[in-house]
């Protein structure tokens, strides 16, 4: 039976492209959100699901830490793919006669560089690969998209100009979510472990938390508020640490954690990406 993977976009996208880089055997479900691309997870729809959380040039997607953490899904694995950005058109269409390009706002911001230099007026979309199909089924000749070499070749589109980005650094960090499917720890492998936590209303709460880590020796790498329930006065924190719960210190700094919050929920535990390494 072929195993499915979710992501959030039209065919084409960053995140399909991620799918099939990392799990080219999968068949890939296009959803129209990102709530719906995890939900196809927890109604065994498909067995994972490719979420980006942040980017290197434009940072954390909008409300997807709250989104991770109201679902019943687990992170199985993070994965790095590298931005390129490509300048596509209608075949046969010459670079000199356009006009025009389509893409997502981020994906137009971030290749301001070349938009100036061949003066093309910019077109907001939803998004990158939709910009493609928009460009393959009713774009005039004078337009372009900003998409993926996927998207390229899904829509029967000539790439004009490639690998667009002004940030040749470009990355987007996703995280694969799943439901049943955790990995084994393996001892030759460095962790990851990820969590949001909510603090108790005392003063220093927070201060106090994160002690916990400190005093266990565990490097934590990340943490981020955000809203919750439209309160402005209530924050909850997503939180990445390193190590796996099955290490001692770690086991202790959560243990820690607990004493000063209302909440803490495991998100995963998982190996670092080899990027982690390279960059």
């Amino acid at each position: 039976m072929t195993k499915k993977i979710s992501f959030q976009g039209e065919l084409g996208a960053y995140s399909h492209l991620a799918c099939k880089n990392v799990f080219a055997d999968y068949e890939v479900v296009p959803c129209r959100n990102f709530a719906a691309a995890l939900a196809c997870v927890s109604d065994g729809k498909t067995d994972l699901a490719m979420i980006p959380v942040e980017n290197s040039a434009a940072g954390r997607v909008a409300d997807i830490h709250k989104l991770v953490g109201n679902s019943d899904l687990k992170i199985f694995a993070e994965h790095f793919e590298k931005v390129r950005h490509q300048l596509i058109a209608k075949p046969g269409i010459d670079i000199a006669s356009l006009k025009s390009v389509r893409s997502h706002v981020m994906g137009l911001g971030q290749c301001t560089k070349a938009i100036e230099a061949l003066n093309l007026q910019p077109i907001v979309m939803a998004d990158t690969a939709g910009s493609a199909k928009y460009l393959s089924e009713s774009g005039e000749d004078h337009d372009s998209a900003i998409a993926s070499e996927l998207a390229a070749e899904i829509y029967n589109l000539n790439i004009v100009q490639a690998n667009i980005e002004d940030d040749k650094k470009n990355t987007t960090r996703f995280l694969v979510m799943s439901k049943n499917l955790q990995q084994e720890k393996d001892e030759n492998l460095d962790y990851l472990t990820s969590c949001i936590i909510e603090t108790k209303s005392i003063p220093s709460a927070l201060y106090k938390a994160l002690g916990g880590f400190a005093t266990n020796g565990v490097n934590m790498i990340k943490l981020e508020s955000f809203i919750v329930e439209s309160d402005f006065n209530k924050a909850q924190f997503y939180v990445e640490f390193e190590g796996h719960l099955g290490d001692p210190v770690v086991a202790g700094a959560v243990e820690e954690v607990k004493h000063y919050t209302n909440m803490l929920t495991i998100l995963g535990e998982y190996p670092k990406h080899d990027y982690r390494s390279k960059s």
